[in-house]
Protein backbone atom coordinates (compact mmCIF):
# COMPACT_ATOMS: atom_id res chain seq x y z
CA UNK A 1 0.00 0.00 0.00
CA UNK A 2 1.24 3.45 -0.92
CA UNK A 3 1.45 5.43 2.37
CA UNK A 4 0.99 8.68 0.45
CA UNK A 5 -2.53 7.54 -0.51
CA UNK A 6 -3.65 7.64 3.13
CA UNK A 7 -5.96 10.66 3.43
CA UNK A 8 -4.20 12.52 6.29
CA UNK A 9 -0.76 11.90 4.77
CA UNK A 10 -1.87 13.05 1.35
CA UNK A 11 -3.49 16.16 2.83
CA UNK A 12 -0.22 17.10 4.54
CA UNK A 13 1.82 16.48 1.39
CA UNK A 14 -0.65 18.42 -0.75
CA UNK A 15 -0.41 21.35 1.65
CA UNK A 16 3.39 21.26 1.57
CA UNK A 17 3.30 21.01 -2.21
CA UNK A 18 1.16 24.13 -2.44
CA UNK A 19 3.64 25.93 -0.18
CA UNK A 20 6.51 25.01 -2.50
CA UNK A 21 4.56 26.11 -5.56
CA UNK A 22 3.65 29.39 -3.88
CA UNK A 23 7.26 30.02 -2.89
CA UNK A 24 8.44 29.16 -6.39
CA UNK A 25 5.99 31.63 -7.92
CA UNK A 26 7.13 34.29 -5.46
CA UNK A 27 10.84 33.93 -6.16
CA UNK A 28 10.59 33.12 -9.87
CA UNK A 29 11.64 36.66 -10.90
CA UNK A 30 14.91 36.10 -9.01
CA UNK A 31 15.53 32.37 -9.40
CA UNK A 32 14.11 31.85 -12.87
CA UNK A 33 13.73 28.25 -14.01
CA UNK A 34 15.37 26.99 -10.81
CA UNK A 35 12.70 28.61 -8.63
CA UNK A 36 11.16 25.30 -7.54
CA UNK A 37 14.52 23.93 -6.42
CA UNK A 38 15.25 27.10 -4.48
CA UNK A 39 11.76 26.84 -2.96
CA UNK A 40 12.60 23.32 -1.78
CA UNK A 41 15.59 24.74 0.08
CA UNK A 42 13.59 27.65 1.52
CA UNK A 43 10.79 25.38 2.75
CA UNK A 44 13.34 23.11 4.41
CA UNK A 45 14.96 26.06 6.18
CA UNK A 46 11.55 27.42 7.23
CA UNK A 47 10.56 24.09 8.77
CA UNK A 48 13.91 23.84 10.58
CA UNK A 49 13.42 27.38 11.90
CA UNK A 50 10.10 26.32 13.42
CA UNK A 51 11.89 23.42 15.09
CA UNK A 52 14.54 25.57 16.79
CA UNK A 53 13.00 24.88 20.26
CA UNK A 54 13.64 21.19 19.60
CA UNK A 55 17.25 22.00 18.78
CA UNK A 56 17.56 23.95 22.03
CA UNK A 57 16.32 20.93 24.00
CA UNK A 58 18.79 18.66 22.21
CA UNK A 59 21.78 20.92 22.88
CA UNK A 60 20.81 21.36 26.53
CA UNK A 61 20.72 17.57 26.83
CA UNK A 62 24.17 17.38 25.20
CA UNK A 63 25.59 19.93 27.64
CA UNK A 64 24.04 18.06 30.54
CA UNK A 65 25.55 14.75 29.40
CA UNK A 66 28.97 16.34 28.96
CA UNK A 67 28.74 17.92 32.42
CA UNK A 68 28.15 14.63 34.21
CA UNK A 69 30.41 12.53 31.96
CA UNK A 70 33.40 12.62 34.38
CA UNK A 71 31.19 11.46 37.25
CA UNK A 72 29.75 8.66 35.11
CA UNK A 73 33.25 7.54 34.13
CA UNK A 74 34.26 7.44 37.78
CA UNK A 75 31.18 5.39 38.65
CA UNK A 76 31.96 2.89 35.89
CA UNK A 77 35.53 2.59 37.18
CA UNK A 78 34.43 2.22 40.78
CA UNK A 79 31.70 -0.33 40.10
CA UNK A 80 33.41 -2.29 37.32
CA UNK A 81 32.04 -5.81 37.23
CA UNK A 82 29.11 -4.88 39.48
CA UNK A 83 26.25 -4.01 37.10
CA UNK A 84 23.55 -3.76 39.77
CA UNK A 85 25.56 -1.36 41.92
CA UNK A 86 26.56 0.64 38.85
CA UNK A 87 22.95 0.96 37.72
CA UNK A 88 21.83 2.10 41.17
CA UNK A 89 24.68 4.61 41.46
CA UNK A 90 23.95 6.01 37.99
CA UNK A 91 20.27 6.45 38.85
CA UNK A 92 21.24 8.32 42.00
CA UNK A 93 23.61 10.55 40.02
CA UNK A 94 20.96 11.36 37.41
CA UNK A 95 18.42 12.14 40.14
CA UNK A 96 20.87 14.36 42.04
CA UNK A 97 21.87 16.29 38.93
CA UNK A 98 18.33 16.53 37.53
CA UNK A 99 19.50 14.70 34.41
CA UNK A 100 18.18 11.80 32.39
CA UNK A 101 19.91 9.30 30.09
CA UNK A 102 17.00 9.79 27.70
CA UNK A 103 17.23 13.59 27.65
CA UNK A 104 17.23 14.74 24.06
CA UNK A 105 15.60 11.58 22.71
CA UNK A 106 12.03 12.85 22.98
CA UNK A 107 12.78 16.12 21.12
CA UNK A 108 14.41 14.09 18.36
CA UNK A 109 11.37 11.84 18.10
CA UNK A 110 9.08 14.89 18.13
CA UNK A 111 10.67 16.42 15.06
CA UNK A 112 10.96 13.15 13.12
CA UNK A 113 7.37 13.12 11.71
CA UNK A 114 7.69 16.73 10.53
CA UNK A 115 11.00 16.20 8.76
CA UNK A 116 9.80 12.87 7.35
CA UNK A 117 6.76 14.58 5.81
CA UNK A 118 8.93 17.24 4.15
CA UNK A 119 11.35 14.61 2.88
CA UNK A 120 8.50 12.43 1.55
CA UNK A 121 7.25 15.34 -0.55
CA UNK A 122 10.55 15.45 -2.41
CA UNK A 123 11.35 11.73 -2.49
CA UNK A 124 8.16 10.20 -3.94
CA UNK A 125 7.59 10.23 -7.68
CA UNK A 126 3.88 9.67 -7.09
CA UNK A 127 1.71 11.00 -4.28
CA UNK A 128 -1.67 9.43 -3.75
CA UNK A 129 -1.40 7.67 -7.11
CA UNK A 130 -0.76 10.88 -9.03
CA UNK A 131 2.52 12.13 -10.48
CA UNK A 132 4.44 14.49 -8.19
CA UNK A 133 4.55 17.59 -10.39
CA UNK A 134 7.26 19.20 -8.27
CA UNK A 135 9.80 16.64 -9.44
CA UNK A 136 9.35 17.64 -13.08
CA UNK A 137 10.60 21.18 -12.42
CA UNK A 138 14.29 21.82 -13.18
CA UNK A 139 17.09 22.96 -10.92
CA UNK A 140 20.25 24.12 -12.70
CA UNK A 141 18.95 22.31 -15.76
CA UNK A 142 18.24 19.00 -14.00
CA UNK A 143 14.70 17.75 -13.28
CA UNK A 144 14.20 17.59 -9.52
CA UNK A 145 13.04 14.00 -9.89
CA UNK A 146 16.40 12.90 -11.34
CA UNK A 147 18.94 11.31 -9.03
CA UNK A 148 22.63 12.16 -9.07
CA UNK A 149 23.30 8.66 -10.35
CA UNK A 150 20.88 9.10 -13.24
CA UNK A 151 22.22 12.58 -14.05
CA UNK A 152 25.43 10.94 -15.29
CA UNK A 153 23.55 10.11 -18.48
CA UNK A 154 22.37 13.68 -19.04
CA UNK A 155 25.74 15.21 -19.85
CA UNK A 156 28.67 16.84 -18.12
CA UNK A 157 26.87 19.91 -16.72
CA UNK A 158 24.11 17.98 -14.89
CA UNK A 159 26.71 15.57 -13.53
CA UNK A 160 28.80 18.47 -12.20
CA UNK A 161 25.75 19.99 -10.47
CA UNK A 162 24.77 16.69 -8.85
CA UNK A 163 28.36 15.96 -7.81
CA UNK A 164 28.61 19.44 -6.27
CA UNK A 165 25.47 18.86 -4.19
CA UNK A 166 26.80 15.52 -2.93
CA UNK A 167 30.26 16.96 -2.24
CA UNK A 168 28.78 19.84 -0.23
CA UNK A 169 26.65 17.38 1.74
CA UNK A 170 29.72 15.26 2.50
CA UNK A 171 31.68 18.33 3.64
CA UNK A 172 28.85 19.52 5.91
CA UNK A 173 28.51 16.05 7.45
CA UNK A 174 32.25 15.79 8.09
CA UNK A 175 32.47 19.28 9.59
CA UNK A 176 29.54 18.49 11.88
CA UNK A 177 31.09 15.15 12.88
CA UNK A 178 34.32 16.85 13.87
CA UNK A 179 32.44 19.60 15.70
CA UNK A 180 30.50 16.95 17.64
CA UNK A 181 33.73 15.20 18.61
CA UNK A 182 35.30 18.45 19.81
CA UNK A 183 32.21 19.32 21.84
CA UNK A 184 31.87 15.89 23.42
CA UNK A 185 35.53 15.75 24.38
CA UNK A 186 37.90 12.78 24.18
CA UNK A 187 36.07 9.48 23.74
CA UNK A 188 36.19 6.91 26.48
CA UNK A 189 38.98 4.36 26.00
CA UNK A 190 37.85 1.23 24.22
CA UNK A 191 38.47 -2.05 25.99
CA UNK A 192 40.26 -4.26 23.43
CA UNK A 193 38.93 -7.31 25.24
CA UNK A 194 35.37 -6.47 24.22
CA UNK A 195 34.54 -8.25 20.95
CA UNK A 196 33.45 -6.08 18.05
CA UNK A 197 34.28 -2.73 19.65
CA UNK A 198 36.88 -1.81 17.03
CA UNK A 199 34.40 -2.53 14.26
CA UNK A 200 31.71 -0.57 16.08
CA UNK A 201 34.00 2.46 16.31
CA UNK A 202 34.73 2.30 12.59
CA UNK A 203 31.04 1.94 11.79
CA UNK A 204 30.19 5.02 13.86
CA UNK A 205 32.69 7.03 11.82
CA UNK A 206 31.31 5.83 8.49
CA UNK A 207 27.59 5.76 9.33
CA UNK A 208 26.90 9.50 8.81
CA UNK A 209 28.16 9.28 5.23
CA UNK A 210 25.44 6.78 4.33
CA UNK A 211 23.32 9.92 3.96
CA UNK A 212 25.53 10.94 1.02
CA UNK A 213 25.06 7.56 -0.64
CA UNK A 214 21.32 7.78 -0.11
CA UNK A 215 21.25 11.32 -1.54
CA UNK A 216 23.04 10.01 -4.62
CA UNK A 217 20.23 7.61 -5.51
CA UNK A 218 17.32 9.78 -4.30
CA UNK A 219 15.68 12.50 -6.41
CA UNK A 220 17.65 15.75 -6.63
CA UNK A 221 14.88 17.49 -4.66
CA UNK A 222 15.49 15.09 -1.75
CA UNK A 223 19.25 15.65 -2.01
CA UNK A 224 18.70 19.42 -1.80
CA UNK A 225 16.51 18.87 1.25
CA UNK A 226 19.18 16.75 2.93
CA UNK A 227 21.88 19.34 2.16
CA UNK A 228 19.81 22.28 3.44
CA UNK A 229 18.77 20.40 6.58
CA UNK A 230 22.33 19.23 7.32
CA UNK A 231 23.70 22.76 6.84
CA UNK A 232 21.03 24.17 9.16
CA UNK A 233 21.86 21.59 11.82
CA UNK A 234 25.57 22.44 11.60
CA UNK A 235 25.00 26.18 12.05
CA UNK A 236 22.25 25.75 14.65
CA UNK A 237 24.29 23.40 16.83
CA UNK A 238 27.36 25.66 16.68
CA UNK A 239 25.32 28.73 17.67
CA UNK A 240 23.35 27.00 20.44
CA UNK A 241 26.40 25.32 21.92
CA UNK A 242 28.12 28.68 22.11
CA UNK A 243 25.10 30.44 23.63
CA UNK A 244 23.89 27.73 26.02
CA UNK A 245 27.39 26.62 26.92
CA UNK A 246 28.03 29.99 28.57
CA UNK A 247 25.50 29.21 31.30
CA UNK A 248 27.17 28.33 34.62
CA UNK A 249 27.19 24.62 35.31
CA UNK A 250 26.94 22.82 38.62
CA UNK A 251 29.81 20.70 39.72
CA UNK A 252 29.26 16.99 39.81
CA UNK A 253 30.46 14.47 42.28
CA UNK A 254 30.50 10.77 41.81
CA UNK A 255 28.58 8.76 44.34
Amino acid sequence: MDPTSIAPVRAVLDGLSQLVVGLADLIHPLAGASATGVAVILLTLAVRALLVPVGVAQVRAEIQRRRIAPALAELRRRHAGKPEQLSRAMQELYAREGASPLAGCLPTLAQAPVLAAVYALFAHARIGGEANALLAAPFAGIPLGTSALASAGLGVAPLVVSATVLALLAVVIEVRRRADLRFQGPPAPVDPALPGMAGMTTMMRVLPFITVVFAGVAPLAAALYLLASAAWTLVERAALRRLLGRAPSRGTAAA
